[in-house]
């Protein structure tokens, strides 16, 4: 069976979800082979393989944390290289598709990024994405060299499926454009102890509506009792009430939680285009007419600051 390349995405060899997500589909393609760069790569190897991952191709070096992506890229095409693979899958961070275009250009090959859903056609993967704000839904596969593919966070379950996960080193060569730009510092971010936005499961968001820096407090206290993210929309952002990091939209952040709660949101296409893609949308507004209702699966009219702390309350007593 063809072998499919799936990038790592790790903090000091603990793998992220969307990493995990990625596995699966490689499943549906061929048989998944790993990419660890960076330190600790070893500790990743067995979750790899209790995920599927055949082979995990491991290489540690300091250029990988002193450099930005040029070494990363400089990896994936050796292991391009090495494997022949019929696919090279990337998560769809922000790192993450700057990856996969650079990877795209050296191997001469096609790439489709933001991808939310992975099958195996007749002439090779194909890919589904949302297009135009997500007002249309398509299908494509790349015609030319490797497909290189992005896939948005959520887009597939976390499977277990055990294989052998044999640990291989993988031989590197740095370009001369591999030191072109170096890290000079990083800055921890503070941790809310809520989920990273693009990951979460269940998303909370608040808009103009919340009218307010303050009053975004009751936006938390309901994604703290659905274990979820916190999200904005920019106009709220804008006015300074929340931090951009936390910014859905088409400037912002794209997700596609399970669960998406709009609370004071009008759903301007802006907005629309970062959050369209959710399984399960419910809207919080009290403008019957708004536009956001036209794509929810439920909606409230009614104003959020009585909407929301009633579902809280309704959540918190169902827990205890």
């Amino acid at each position: 069976m063809a072998e499919v390349l799936v990038y790592v995405d790790h903090v000091d060899g603990a793998v992220r979800k969307p990493t995990l997500e990625l596995l699966t589909l490689a499943r549906r393609l061929g048989d998944p082979v790993a990419v660890a760069l960076g330190t600790n790569t070893a500790d990743t190897a067995t979750v790899l393989a209790e995920h599927g991952a055949t082979r995990v191709l491991t290489h540690d070096a300091a250029e990988y944390a002193d450099y930005l992506v040029v070494p990363k890229v400089d990896a994936l095409q050796a292991a391009v290289a090495a494997v022949n693979p019929a696919a090279v899958l990337v998560p769809s961070s922000a790192e993450g598709k700057e990856i996969a275009a650079r990877l795209a250009v050296r191997i001469g090959s096609g790439i489709i990024t933001d991808a939310t859903d992975l099958t195996q056609g007749d002439q090779g993967p194909i890919a589904t994405q949302s297009a135009f704000a997500a007002s249309y839904t398509t299908t494509s596969r790349v015609t030319t060299g490797t497909p290189v593919i992005t896939v948005k966070p959520n887009s597939a379950p976390v499977e277990t499926a055990p294989a052998a996960g044999a640990v291989e080193a993988l031989a590197v060569t740095f370009g001369a454009q591999a030191t072109g730009t170096k890290v000079t510092a990083r800055t921890p971010r503070e941790s809310t102890g809520r989920p990273e936005l693009t990951e979460a499961a269940i998303v909370v968001s608040g808009g103009r509506g919340v009218n307010g820096a303050e009053n975004f407090s009751i936006i938390e206290a309901l994604a703290d009792s659905l274990g979820a993210a916190v999200g904005a929309s920019r106009a709220a952002v804008d006015a300074g009430w929340y931090p951009h990091t936390n910014q859905v939209g088409q400037t912002g952040k794209s997700v596609s939680p399970q669960l998406y709660i709009a609370n004071g949101i009008s759903g301007a296409i802006q907005h629309r285009a970062g959050m369209q893609t959710s399984k399960t949308i419910v809207a919080v507004n009290k403008d019957a007419e708004a536009p956001i209702f036209d794509l929810v699966d439920y909606g409230i009219v009614g104003d959020l600051f009585d909407v929301v702390p009633q579902l809280t309350e309704e959540i918190n007593t169902r827990k205890g």
